[in-house]
């Protein structure tokens, strides 16, 4: 398409531009920068309906040959000079770059793991932890004991080899692992974890019964494991309020999954024999941790919900004080603290004594994107809870109707443009003047007059669209229970986004394919530090193999068959708005 020779008007100077109707506004505004020295992001250029935007195509403008656009703006620096200055950090092209420097580019394919011989159990496993940001920044502070080394102080991790010494610290291989798997984008051998692994834990150095390499293991087993290990091996520092003052703040260790992963029950025990009640028996009462939430599968099972109440209450069997004997008791737990990140595990496996091995549940069972496990909690909790939780979903149902009513705005302008340009196409020039006649023609009649619609535009929108979450912001903030806000490793609104998924294909724990989803982070704006906003797609882990894969796979992972089903959810609390941000 030809260029359009138009005039650009800006301080009292004229300039002659060709507008390229096949471009954007941005392009239109970059040939104004080498003109004028105004950048971009400064420049006010009005056109038809408001100003000139960055994603409008310029052949919607209609531009006539000689027609004159006003601009407004003033360069940064000042008298219209422009000064190039050379880049403070050296420009490094892709091709240019080491594997290590590639695997680091924001948006980079993450690395695979090699399959060692039936460990996809393991890989996957790994691929789900990694997507813990806290567990990947505390490991990397993670140091050996001393006492645990027998290397005569030379520091293996280097070489990758930071996990072969005389104990086979299993925290310690995880953190070189991780850390070898941040600089390459192809699939990795794990090989020095799975041997501490299979040092510190010999079920998972079990043979094949063919005789042939090593058996396939239980991926929930693997995942129970390294967090126990990483329960006991990986501290971090915590502060406790011991009064009003900041002075009263006390530091101490804990355990990292404790604060990020571990979640508290309350539960009570009661006997359900009556001779036992009408003995006068008390309730138990008492507390458990918990690393997991059992999804228990039976024939009523159809969604994750159903199958987690189901495991808050338990039949357990033991000796009545009152009776003398053996009795059947009922144990009913609900959650006094929620974690920051839940893990999930669907109970699929049973061991089947007639084939003598662990059979697979195939009953599908749905789960959501996004858990809300409110009616799980303590009464004291959910009082907590919920104002934050309504709170949440009120300020997201006002945006989608501040959406909705945008995208109406938008149509209804668009229609008005149309009618507008139909009628000057009849030649009816003075639209204004015979709207104006049509309108008294009514007020003479005695019919209301119709109010002129005014139409904000997308700035107006944004600015008060902003305003509102800030205030929203801080509203939301306000309502987070003090207690809860000190506890910066818990979940103070009861609602969690999924993350992360493992997988199994297959009739039984003891074969198939394990597999796991990862869902794609934002990316990171390198100005605020602050990841935009997600695109929903998720990363497939399939060993050493890693796609990019569309949110709607993720809802085929119910099961109902020998495909692909998911064992292990992992979700991660909501965000909410902190104390610093609340202040910006």
């Amino acid at each position: 398409m030809a260029t359009i020779p138009v005039i650009v008007k800006h301080q009292g100077k004229r300039y002659d531009v060709d507008l390229d109707p096949t471009l954007t506004g941005e392009t239109f505004k970059y040939q104004l920068y080498s003109l004028t020295g105004v950048e971009p992001e400064r420049q006010k250029i009005l056109v038809k309906g408001g100003q000139l935007k960055d994603d409008t195509d310029l052949a919607s403008l209609k531009a006539k040959a000689g027609q004159t656009f006003m601009m407004m703006g003033t360069p940064a620096i000042g008298d219209g000079a422009v000064t190039i200055e050379r880049p403070k950090d050296k420009i490094l092209f892709l091709e240019d770059m080491t594997a290590a420097e590639a695997a680091k580019v924001e948006g980079a394919l993450p690395a695979g793991l090699q399959n060692l011989g039936n460990t996809c159990y393991l890989n996957s496993t790994l691929q789900t932890l990694r997507s813990v940001p806290e567990l990947q920044a505390h490991l990397a502070k993670y140091s050996t004991p001393s006492s645990d080394s027998g290397t005569s102080g030379v520091d293996l991790s280097q070489f990758g080899l930071g996990g072969m010494g005389s104990s086979m610290d299993l925290t310690a291989s995880l953190r070189d692992l991780y850390r070898q798997m941040s600089e390459t984008q192809e699939g990795f051998p794990p090989l020095v974890f799975l041997a501490a692994l299979r040092e510190l834990f010999p079920q998972f150095a079990q043979r094949a019964r063919t005789g042939h390499g090593y058996a396939q293991q239980d991926a929930e087993e693997a995942w129970s494991q390294i967090i126990s290990q990483l329960r006991q091996k990986l501290k971090i520092k915590s502060s406790t309020a011991k009064g009003t003052g900041a002075e009263t703040q006390q530091s101490h260790d804990i355990s990292f999954i404790d604060k990020y992963l571990a979640g508290r029950f309350e539960t009570v025990t009661e006997c359900d024999d009556q001779l036992a009640k009408e003995g006068g028996e008390e309730i138990i009462k008492g507390e458990d941790v918990f690393l997991k939430l059992d999804c228990h599968i039976n024939k009523d099972t159809n969604h994750l919900r159903d199958g987690i109440l189901a495991g808050l209450e338990e039949k357990i069997e033991k000796t009545s004080p009152v009776l003398g004997r053996e009795a059947v008791y009922t144990k009913k737990s609900r959650i006094a603290r929620l974690p920051k990140y839940l893990t999930v595990h669907f109970v699929r496996f049973f061991w089947k004594r007639e084939a003598q091995k662990k059979a697979k549940i195939m009953r599908k069972v749905t789960f959501p994107p996004e858990l809300d496990v409110v009616e799980f909690c303590t009464e004291n909790l959910r009082k907590q809870l919920v104002p934050v939780r309504d709170k949440v979903r009120e300020i997201r149902k006002d945006e989608e109707d501040v959406t909705r009513a945008r995208k109406r705005q938008k149509i209804a302008h668009k229609h008005e443009e149309d009618r507008q340009a139909e009628l000057k196409a009849q030649g009816r020039t003075d639209v204004m003047t015979t709207d104006r006649d049509n309108k008294d023609e009514k007020k003479a009649d005695g019919d209301s007059e119709m109010m002129d619609v005014t139409y904000r535009t997308d700035a107006e929108y944004e600015a008060e669209r902003t305003a509102s979450i800030i205030a929203a912001k801080k509203e939301l903030y306000s309502l987070i229970d003090p207690e809860l806000a000190e506890d910066d490793g818990a979940n103070k609104s009861g609602v969690y986004g999924l993350r992360g998924i493992v997988t199994h294909q297959g009739a039984s724990a003891d074969s198939g394919h394990y597999t796991s989803y990862v869902k794609k982070q934002g990316i990171l704006d390198p100005k605020t530090g602050k990841r935009k906003e997600e695109d929903g797609k998720w990363w497939w882990f399939n060993d050493d193999k890693v796609s990019e894969v569309e949110a709607e796979k993720i809802e085929t992972l119910s099961g109902g068959g020998e495909s692909h089903s998911a064992l292990i959810l992992l979700y991660r609390a909501i965000e909410l708005p902190t104390a610093e941000e609340v202040k910006e």
